[in-house]
């Protein structure tokens, strides 16, 4: 096997790992944490923005099949997942650069998500996010507001934990031969 097909077979594994962690983690209910992300963020760290956009487009089509259309407009919010990691993990994945990433994600992926969220479900998905949302909106604060500032909860938790935890997981040896860029 070429090394292209090996990344390739790589991006499928991480897929997989997109989908059964975010359904893992969306039947447990734990609040503020998705986790379906990190197969993107490991790709595009170890691999680039190209694959990285791959394994996050593949992963909202495979939803998309396994619980419905609705899946597939949030696969922007996995390219942008891709195109950030990727940029900051060019000279390595470091757990600095990890928080960084797990930062500026918790931001920019509510700016494409929120609208989505808001257009599809009237910014209730169901998830954790939800109560934030509410109470924001409780508070007085516009449904579009609502919804972002509700998402950047969610995000701030999971995309740095998810960012974290793969470049951990990119540290330990096992690992170390699959970081050829």
């Amino acid at each position: 096997m070429n090394n292209k097909a090996k990344i390739i077979a790589m991006c499928a594994i991480a897929v997989a790992l997109n989908v059964v962690l975010g359904e893992a983690v969306a039947l447990l209910h734990i609040p503020l944490l998705f986790l379906d992300t990190m197969g993107t963020i490991f790709i595009a760290a170890n691999f680039g923005m190209g694959y990285g956009i791959l394994t996050g487009v593949s992963t909202n089509l495979l939803m998309g099949m396994i619980s419905g259309p609705l899946s597939i407009p949030f696969a922007l919010v996995n390219v942008a997942v891709a195109v950030v990691v990727a940029l900051l993990a060019k000279k390595g994945f470091s757990y600095k650069k990890a928080l960084l990433a797990g930062i500026l994600l918790a931001f920019i992926c509510p700016m494409i998500g929120a609208p989505i969220r808001l257009a599809l479900f009237g910014g209730f998905t169901g998830s954790g996010t939800d109560v934030v949302i509410m109470a924001l909106r409780a508070s007085g604060k516009e449904m579009i507001s609502s919804v972002y500032w509700g998402a950047v909860t969610g995000n701030f938790v999971d995309k740095i934990v998810s960012c974290l935890l793969v470049a951990w997981f990119i540290k330990l040896p096992q690992m170390r031969r699959f970081a050829v860029k």
